[in-house]
């Protein structure tokens, strides 16, 4: 532990965790300019203090983690990556390449919808604002599905990576299916203690259930699980030399690809400043999360089943699936 904490990485973003934490106070004058309906009767401390909350938590979910995998050697996620020069062109046209898509994904959204296109849909994980149309739901699982896995995916393996360089091939499917099982149970029963549905019927569990399951896998499963998982975390690897680094700069990566959530408020230097804040604090813990499930098992496939396209994608989004498409 001693070794880890010593590590500049570690160091680096634990100042940032807490300069943005600390930022909040002044930037907000106790009120947030955030549409969050879940969080709406919450007050403004309670709603501040969950983000260290949740961040102990997920250091308790990382050492469940390092138990089920302690047998194991972490894979050289470096060796999957190219030399170091061919790895840093990728990762710079990789960066570029989202930030594009992340931008045209508004434009297209609000031509086409009601809002720009994001990495979560209007609703997921704090509410709706608004009821969507299903027409929304697929432009939405589509766009970010081509742009984001399938077009990356495609060229990655034209440049001929192959499913291990890609972390798409399991090393010890025993172990990781057994991973994917306990952060699942653990995952989930936080979720369903906090989500509404057990308050659905049978009916809108199963219907609504596999609905939510599949436009969140496409939606926003795969390309993250692609973009960042399989094809960024090894470039990390190579040019970091370090596997706690490639964990964090993972987690940074997830935060950084949900800077245009639909709770977002960008319209003055202090709510931008705020929602920058907001997501980085709030998506940085989970991601984490996912980083170190890659990085023990070299498999980006147990993130997906563990700890997202699941829980919370259907334990957490499944009344607003359930909203959209009208189910009963």
């Amino acid at each position: 532990m001693n070794r880890i904490l010593r590590q500049r990485s570690v160091q680096l973003a634990a100042a940032f965790w807490l300069v943005c934490f600390c930022a909040i106070f002044p930037l907000s004058h106790g009120t947030l300019p955030f549409n969050r309906p879940a969080l709406a009767d919450a007050p403004f401390l309670k709603q501040v203090l969950q983000l260290p909350i949740v961040l102990v938590f997920v250091f308790l979910f990382l050492g469940v983690i390092y138990l089920v995998t302690r047998r194991r050697t972490p894979p050289d996620m470096a060796a999957r990556a190219p030399d170091a020069p061919t790895a840093w062109r990728e990762t710079l046209g990789l960066l570029v390449y989202a930030a594009v898509v992340l931008g045209l994904g508004q434009l297209v959204g609000r031509h086409f919808g009601g809002e720009g296109i994001g990495l979560h849909l209007n609703g997921s994980l704090f509410g709706p604002t608004r009821t969507l149309a299903p027409a929304e739901v697929y432009l939405w699982a589509a766009y970010n599905f081509v742009l984001l896995a399938a077009l990356p995916y495609i060229f990655f393996r034209m440049r001929g990576y192959s499913h291990t360089a890609l972390n798409l091939k399991s090393a010890n499917i025993k172990n990781d299916t057994l991973l994917i099982l306990v952060v699942l149970a653990l995952e989930s029963a936080a979720d369903l203690s906090m989500s509404g549905f057990l308050g659905l019927t049978p009916r809108q569990m199963i219907l609504g259930g596999s609905l939510s399951f599949l436009v969140h896998l496409f939606g926003t499963g795969l390309p993250v699980m692609i973009f960042i998982y399989s094809i960024l975390l090894p470039r990390y690897a190579r040019l970091s030399g370090s596997l706690v680094t490639t964990t964090i700069l993972g987690a940074f990566s997830y935060a950084a690809i949900h800077i245009f959530e639909y709770w977002t408020v960008y319209d003055t230097p202090a709510h931008s400043t705020l929602s920058l804040i907001f997501v980085f604090l709030t998506f940085f813990s989970p991601g984490l999360v996912k980083s170190f499930l890659t990085v023990r098992t070299g498999n980006a496939w147990v993130h997906l089943w563990g700890y997202h396209a699941i829980a919370p994608h259907v334990t957490m989004d499944t009344p607003v699936i359930v909203r959209i498409f009208g189910i009963r």
